[in-house]
């Protein structure tokens, strides 16, 4: 059984676990009524998949349950994959003004 790529993902999928449960439906339910592929949300509920937004939103509905409520904490990076760039966009602002480089222009 292959594990979870990141903390994040494995706490998402138990999210999504423990409510399909409540509700009293299986993955095949909670999948064809999301219209989303079975083994996809498997995926998703083994905290192995990546689901897009569209996905997420179609499960939480189908779910009956707030996606703010699915994703609440997920954010910290310590349950988030080793990030190549460790700084954030405001790291990155603060450091182009130090150098006295104003912003990117606007698309």
């Amino acid at each position: 059984m292959p594990s979870p790529r990141f903390e994040a993902a494995r706490i998402l999928g138990d999210r999504l676990r423990d409510r399909r449960i409540a509700l009293g439906l299986s993955q095949y339910e909670v999948a064809s009524l999301s219209q989303v592929d079975l083994a996809n949300y498997g995926k998703v509920e083994r905290g192995v998949g990546n689901p897009t937004l569209t996905t997420l939103l179609q499960l939480a509905v189908t779910l009956e349950i707030e996606p703010t409520s699915l994703l609440d904490g997920l954010a910290e990076s310590s349950l988030l994959p080793e990030r190549v760039h460790a700084f954030t966009a405001s790291d990155f602002v603060r450091e182009q003004q130090r150098r006295g480089r104003t912003g990117a222009s606007a698309n």
